[in-house]
C-alpha cells in the first residue's frame, strides 16, 4: 500500500482521472483508492535533477526522452496509476487520452527511495510496474548512500535480474545503451 495512510474513497478510473486532474497535488490510484503524493526532500530533488541532466545528456540526439514525475503512468489491466520520479520513453510516447498526461509505454522507470516508501517501491510497486509490456528497466536510487539497484527484464528467461551498484561504480542502462557514473548522480547530494 502507498505511504499516505488516508486514501480518498474508492473511485472508478474515470472518477480518479477527473479528481487528480483537478486537484492541487498529485495522487496515485491503487486498487480504486487515490493516495496523496507527499513532498520530497532536498536530497531527493537533487538526485532527480542529476538523473534528468545526466540521462538527457547521455542520450544526446537519440529517439528517447527523460520525463519528470508530473507525468503519470498507467498500469495496464489494473486499477493503478503511478507517478514515477522519472520515466524514459523511446520513440513516440503513447498517451492514454487527449489530456496527454498519462504515459502508457515507458522503457525505464526510476524511483528515488525514501524511508516511508522504500518497502512499497521494492515490493508492490515493482510488481505493478512489471505489468507494463514496454518496461525493460526499473531503477531504485538510495538517498542515504551512493547505492542503486538496477532491475532489468530478461525476456528470454521471463525474469527480472538485479544488479546492485555502489560507490565509484558506473550505472549501466542496457536498453538505452548509456552509462552514468554514480558520482555524477550523487553530485551535491552526499557529504564528502
Amino acid at each position: 500500500m502507498p505511504a499516505e495512510p488516508a486514501p480518498h474513497l474508492p473511485m472508478t478510473l474515470e472518477d480518479y482521472l477527473t479528481f487528480d486532474r483537478g486537484a492541487d497535488g498529485k495522487h496515485e490510484l491503487w486498487d480504486g483508492c487515490a493516495y496523496a503524493m507527499t513532498g520530497a526532500s532536498l536530497a531527493h530533488n537533487r538526485l532527480v535533477r542529476n538523473l534528468i541532466v545526466s540521462l538527457s545528456g547521455a542520450l544526446g540526439g537519440r529517439d528517447c526522452e527523460v520525463l519528470p514525475s508530473d507525468l503519470r503512468v498507467r498500469i495496464p489491466e489494473q486499477e493503478r496509476y503511478l507517478y514515477p520520479d522519472l520515466s524514459v520513453v523511446c520513440g513516440p510516447p503513447e498517451l492514454e487520452d487527449e489530456q496527454a498526461d498519462t504515459l502508457l509505454n515507458p522503457r525505464v522507470v526510476i524511483e528515488v527511495l525514501s524511508g516511508s516508501t522504500e518497502a512499497f517501491d521494492r515490493g508492490q510497486k515493482f510488481e505493478a510496474y512489471r505489468a507494463i509490456p514496454t518496461l525493460n528497466e526499473y531503477v531504485l536510487v538510495s538517498q542515504d548512500a551512493a547505492r542503486v539497484d538496477h532491475f532489468a527484464r530478461d525476456d528470454q528467461r521471463g525474469v527480472w535480474t538485479l544488479r546492485p551498484y555502489s560507490g565509484a561504480d558506473t550505472l549501466e542502462f542496457p536498453t538505452l545503451a548509456v552509462s552514468i557514473p554514480l558520482a555524477q548522480i550523487y553530485a551535491g547530494v552526499l557529504a564528502a
